[in-house]
């Protein structure tokens, strides 16, 4: 059944959720109720619970709780549910919001099919014609709810559900078994028919045996997926990869008919195996990396084990997920030890480090025979207010990993493996090495200073450090010198870093804003990094934490790291590779912060400057960098900085040279441009408005106007302006400017006032452009003074506009180009200018001017003159202007003029 009435019925209060919604049916509550999910985005996908509006279902039955008893079904719920699940379940639908009723849940229609609601099927019309859902008419009966009416009277005519003289399947639940074992030998390891009702984690669910509507919790026999939080425990973490897995059973599994095979039992829950119809979920799960075998159970497995070992194996040498770090069990080294130089690239906490040998391949080795520093059980109370984080907050943990960190990073060590201590029940596999810098035992260096503290290894293990002796006597000489943990603890001393975490506070990263634009540069360090272009540093000078994202510059987003360190989504391309080049270049290493702005989650913005070599005049911009090497894209807001041009430079030769992002840019990311643009149907307006051009910016086809009928407005307030600052002048280095601050400050050209905004600040130099005009210039920002009262409000007098369907040529005519465009600008008093599309926030405009009783393009000039090309849009509405500007281009091009004056560059044939 269709229905393709626009909803009538008044929403009670407004909801910030879209009206119409397009969603993935997760599972369904009850005959009214339904859970929908969204598109995943770096995570799992967004899920929401709607409602079937002016109906009501009957009411299914609740399982009993500590402090309630079981409910019975209501006649026909359970039919009312399993129609719209048989329906719904797996498929995606529309769903359209009628209203949000006063509780704030959002009540509906939803449609299965077709290509738009007109076309497609109404789950509640259906619903109300099986005679399973009450129509609940309102005090105004709308034409939908007339209709559902009507339906629900041939309902009752044909006495369809509830409306029959039947009294409907009225389950009797057996929600508890008090003995699992029972129902085990009863089903006598047959598949028995099943619903899935509850995904509790990727090896454990819940489910309804039919059709005795027997309530199990069943473990999934001879695997065992990572475990998900428990909400009932604060303590409670979820372990990697749990959440996929959760939502791998879920996607496949959730309230989907299967068959069960009863096995066994353990507790109070039933073991056994789950048969879909595309297979057994077990060996999905363990194929995938998302679980493990485990030998509790798994001798009881229907039709033996090997299916699952086989299916681990293929994770194992995939190394997917779970199996991501394996590597083959070997037993401890004997005889002669394996010894190398390496290169320090990453300290680990402070009992660790990340080495590269030469063939560039990367090892984490521990420290022979020490152990870190340990928490005591009260040093939680320093992370008040923040997250407990242990290199901070474990005493000597900082000073151990900063001993470590300035010692080597990023230096030439030498590495004797000691040996490999096996992976032990939630302790990961280590290879344990004795490592050097010149004459100096890292170890020994903690141990001595009382960083650390020696490992007492069994007398028959000899698996120890090379230099056990030489550690167990630095210990016992810092124990006698009372130094770092054998020091006498104090209420009074502490040996933990109080710092302050600024994530996630917008006010508070606004409050400590200027702290970090002081004096320039913010000095800090890069402690760890979620993507190519979000880091987390500390600043020393400040004892503070906080999440530091490049400015200037769009980076491929990685997968989401979630809770427990679950991975979220995939990642986006090059997105690793981005976050592999930042982690090399930056991590660990003392940088350079020119801190900008905040954005709205309270993560600062700006640009960050590493010097590998430690010489500061050499610092490395991370924006361009990572620009310059395909790594990342040029954003807008690079224009409002004076990075800009070092920046669009850097994505130039990266396109030039078709590097990672860029590698099929001219194919495939123009291709996908092109799709977008021939999607705008629209029609060419044509609005033109007369304006002056007040300024055009270098290297680029820009320019900056003035409304005409806005000039004498902007003279009249300029005059007024500078003449409440002759009556009250500003005194020198009174104002103390910041970026985004609107301010006066005198041109350079006539040393008049004009208003000014800045747009940043380094070394006391300020970066301003005059909003009434467009000109922008750098000048002391002592000299910047406060904008006089009532003089704020009046908005900017200029704008910004883009020269529309037109390309500058190459670096050697660049010049030359704008220099026609300045001249036919500025030739003018004034212009008229029509916007014929936007890209980001910016204007893209067609200028001419009148030049008798003609009408001058100035863009399509330029292109005729052989000083500029052509830039090929694909709007339909634009259609008919391109192919006037190319067909000025191709004149051009065989005249041979200017730009084409030694044929045609671009590698096109005429």
């Amino acid at each position: 059944m269709t229905d393709a009435s626009s909803p009538t019925v008044p929403p009670p209060t407004t909801s910030t959720t879209p009206a119409v919604r397009r969603g993935f049916v997760k599972s369904v509550l009850s005959g009214d109720a339904v859970i929908l999910q969204g598109k995943p985005e770096n995570g799992p996908p967004p899920e929401w619970t709607v409602y079937l509006s002016n109906v009501s279902a009957p009411r299914l039955g609740r399982r009993p709780t500590e402090t309630s008893p079981a409910t019975p079904d209501e006649a026909f719920a359970w039919q009312a549910r399993e129609y719209l699940r048989n329906k719904l379940v797996g498929q995606f639908v529309t769903f359209v919001r009628d209203f949000t009723a006063s509780s704030g849940r959002d009540h509906g229609r939803i449609y299965i099919g077709g290509t738009s609601p007109a076309d497609a099927e109404n789950v509640t019309e259906g619903a109300v014609s099986e005679g399973l859902l009450e129509v609940r008419q309102g005090k105004i009966a709308d034409e939908y709810t007339t209709k559902l009416l009507e339906l629900q009277e041939q309902a009752k005519a044909a006495s369809r559900g509830k409306w029959g003289s039947g009294a409907g399947t009225i389950r009797e639940v057996r929600w508890v078994v008090d003995n699992p074992r029972e129902l085990v030998d009863k089903y006598a390891q047959k598949p028995v028919d099943a619903v899935i009702e509850m995904v509790r984690d990727g090896s454990t669910v819940r489910a309804f045996l039919l059709p005795d509507f027997e309530y199990i919790t069943l473990q999934l026999s001879g695997v065992r997926a990572p475990a998900t939080r428990n909400p009932n425990a604060s303590d409670s973490r979820a372990e990697p990869f749990s959440e996929e897995a959760k939502f791998f059973v879920e996607s496949r599994l959730l309230q989907r008919d299967v068959q069960v095979i009863l096995e066994s039992t353990s507790n109070q829950n039933v073991v056994g195996s789950i048969i879909h119809p595309k297979g057994n979920i077990a060996e999905s799960l363990l194929r995938e990396g998302y679980a493990k075998c485990v030998d509790w159970s798994i001798g009881v497995v229907t039709g033996g084990a090997q299916k699952l070992r086989d299916a681990e194996r293929q994770a194992k040498e995939k190394r997917v997920r779970l199996w991501k770090s394996y590597q083959p069990s070997s037993s401890g080294y004997s005889g002669d030890r394996k010894a190398f130089t390496a290169k320090v690239t990453e300290i680990v906490l402070s009992d660790a480090v990340v080495v590269q040998k030469d063939d560039g391949s990367e090892l984490k080795l521990h420290l022979s025979s020490i152990r870190l520093p340990r928490e005591t059980g009260d040093e939680k109370a320093a992370g008040v207010g923040r997250q407990f984080r242990p290199l901070y907050d474990v005493p000597f943990m900082f000073q151990a990993r900063e001993f470590l960190r300035k010692r080597c990073l990023g230096k030439k060590v030498q590495v004797q493996i000691d040996y490999v201590q096996p992976k032990a029940e939630n302790y990961p596999e280590k290879t344990c090495a004795t490592i050097k810098i010149g004459d100096l035992n890292l170890a020994e260096g903690l141990v001595s200073r009382g960083f650390s503290k020696v490992v007492r290894h069994r007398a028959d293990d000899e698996n120890r450090s090379c230099e056990y002796d030489v550690l167990l006597a630095s210990e016992a000489a810092a124990e006698k010198s009372k130094k770092g943990l054998f020091a006498d603890k104090t209420a009074e001393k502490k040996d933990t870093l109080r710092i302050q975490e600024i994530t996630g506070d917008l006010a508070k990263a606004k409050q400590f804003l200027p702290y970090l634009q002081r004096g320039g540069k913010a000095e800090g360090v890069v402690e760890f990094l979620s993507g190519g272009s979000r880091l987390r540093i500390y600043i020393p000078k400040e004892t503070v934490l906080i999440t530091f994202l490049l400015g200037g510059i769009n980076c491929p987003k990685g997968a989401r790291v979630g809770p427990g360190g679950v991975t979220l989504g995939a990642a986006e391309p090059f997105a690793d590779e981005a976050a592999a080049f930042t982690r090399k270049l930056v991590l660990q290493h003392e940088v350079q912060l020119e801190v900008e702005s905040t954005d709205k989650n309270g993560n600062f913005v700006g640009y960050l400057f590493v010097s590998p070599d430690g010489n500061a005049s050499r610092a490395t911009n991370l924006s361009e960098a990572l620009v310059e090497n395909g790594l990342a894209t040029l954003h807008f807001t690079a224009e409002r900085s004076g990075h800009y041009n070092a920046l669009l430079a850097a994505e130039n030769r990266a396109k030039k040279a078709k590097k990672n992002i860029w590698a099929n840019y001219t194919e495939e990311q123009q291709q996908e441009e092109v799709e977008v643009q021939q999607a705008d149907t629209s029609e060419r307006k044509q609005n033109y408005r007369q304006v002056a051009v007040t300024d055009v910016a270098p290297g680029a086809l820009r320019f900056s106007a003035q409304n005409i009928e806005d000039g004498p407005k902007i003279e009249k307030m300029t005059a007024e302006m500078r003449q409440a600052i002759s009556e009250h002048p500003p005194l020198a280095g009174s104002f103390s400017a910041k970026r985004g601050d609107l301010c006066v400050a005198k041109f350079s050209q006539d040393g008049q006032w004009y208003r000014a905004k800045v747009e940043s600040i380094r070394a006391g130099q300020a970066e301003i452009v005059y909003i009434d005009y467009g000109n922008r210039e750098t000048v002391d920002a002592a000299k910047l003074a406060q904008i006089p009262a009532g003089f704020a409000s009046f908005p900017a007098g200029v704008k910004e506009y883009h020269l529309a369907l037109v390309k500058l040529p190459n670096e050697d005519y660049v010049q030359l180009t704008l220099d026609a465009l300045t001249q036919d600008l500025f030739g003018h008093s004034s212009v008229f200018i029509n916007t014929e599309y936007k890209v980001g926030t910016a204007d893209y405009v067609t200028v001419y001017y009148d030049s008798g009783n003609k009408k001058v393009d100035i863009g399509k000039s330029l292109i005729a003159e052989g000083l500029a090309l052509a830039d090929q849009r694909r709007e339909q509405r634009l259609q008919t202007i391109s192919a006037e500007y190319k067909s000025a281009e191709d004149t051009a091009r065989k005249s041979r003029k200017n730009i084409w004056e030694y044929g045609d560059f671009t590698g096109n044939d005429i």
